[in-house]
């Protein structure tokens, strides 16, 4: 912990920003109102999005450590393995890292960085690489059976969008790797140390017979699912509900300001108006709202998330977009609110800027490929 004198500049900033940002809002909507649907949307989000976000969650969970209790996530790192040096110039052991944050979150790929037998394989300036390898793939499993479930629910299949999400978020988190690593050459590429190779022949497993390793794997697949739920809570009301108060206009024109869950001062309609341009270019987003996705997902996927049954709600969604949301939603997973202390566990950092840099143009590229390979092919 660090100490400040309380005469602080950012003190004085801080409150400027504080009194204008309750006054944007105070004198939109009235204190009642505002109060009123700051609660009530707070509360309509984590019954109707954070607990069906936290199921999809569970079922991952479960279906991902079934899996790897019987041997399928080693099947598909070995399939994997030799596609890993050509893509990112990494070990075929790193496609361990892409399939466990693939199925859970970002820090997963910490306690494998931490694993002495695994980093063993890796070279000193392939190491930090692991934090933007493995932020790529954050949550990939959730964000993509989450847009899936969305269109069953408004009865329209996004089961190729997501493909193509799920394939540009690859494009995208070779961009980061490759930038990123030009950084980590230049600062360890002179420091060796002996690479362990790699033996494919055993694995880990659970004790007792194949139907109780099912139930435990199942059952503490599940759990993981609760944690990651639970871990979005705060992210989700507190980030959502003032993005949504952003995005947001009153429901009722004529009514005005109600109180309503979900109303707000539509600030993102307006700056939107301004970015048009280039969004349109870049992301081929036709309403300036769908900005507050991209930007939610800087700091947490799981809030970016609960954006989007309100956005398909205006219409305001299609598949092209949903193939973009599920690239940047991998991609960016959170990526600003845990690079640094992926990187800091990692041991690497002094590099944390360099990180961060290589996976802002990283996910660019992301979205920017799921929206010209969707519409080229469908």
């Amino acid at each position: 912990m660090e100490q400040k004198g309380i005469f602080s500049i950012e003190t004085f900033v801080f409150l400027a920003v504080l009194v204008a940002v309750f006054w944007l809002f105070l004198s939109t909507m009235g204190p009642a109102a505002f109060f009123k649907t700051l609660m009530a949307t707070a509360h309509d989000l984590l019954l109707n999005t954070v607990f069906f976000i936290m199921a999809v969650a569970v079922l991952t969970g479960a279906f991902a450590a079934l899996l790897d209790e019987f041997g399928v996530v080693q099947w598909v790192h070995i399939m994997l393995d030799k596609l890993m040096k050509p893509l990112y110039n990494l070990p075929g052991i790193a496609a361990v890292g892409v399939i466990s944050t693939y199925f859970s979150d970002n820090p997963a790929i910490i306690a494998l960085g931490k694993d002495k037998k695994f980093i063993s394989h890796f070279e000193k300036w392939q190491e930090p690489l692991l934090c933007n390898l493995g932020t790529a793939f954050g949550m990939g499993m959730i964000v993509s059976t989450f847009f899936i479930a969305q269109g069953g629910r408004i009865g329209v299949n996004l089961v190729p969008a997501v493909i193509v999400g799920n394939i540009s978020t690859v494009i995208g988190s070779i961009v980061s790797v490759r930038m990123f690593s030009h950084w980590t050459k230049k600062r360890l590429g002179s420091i060796h140390k002996e690479v362990e190779k790699v033996n494919e022949k055993f694995r880990k497993i659970r004790k007792g017979n194949a139907f109780e390793r099912f139930l435990e794997a199942m059952l503490d697949g599940g759990k993981t699912g609760v944690d990651i739920g639970m871990g979005i809570i705060p992210g989700v009301l507190i980030i959502s509900t003032f993005i949504m108060m952003l995005t947001f206009g009153p429901k009722d024109l004529g009514a005005g300001y109600q109180g309503l869950a979900y109303e707000g001062v539509a600030l993102f309609d307006k700056i939107g108006k301004y970015l048009y341009w280039p969004m349109k270019v870049l992301f081929g987003f036709e309403s300036p709202q769908l900005v507050a996705f991209p930007i939610t997902c800087f700091g947490s996927t799981g809030a970016a998330l609960a954006l989007v049954p309100r956005f398909m709600e205006h219409g305001l969604v299609n598949p092209s977009d949903v193939a973009v949301f599920t690239a940047i939603g991998m991609t960016w997973s959170g990526y600003l609110s845990t690079h640094v202390g992926m990187m800091d566990a990692l041991g690497y950092r002094y590099l944390t800027s360099k990180a961060i840099l290589s996976h802002t143009v990283g996910g660019l590229v992301a979205g920017f490929s799921a929206n010209i390979i969707y519409n080229l092919f469908f």
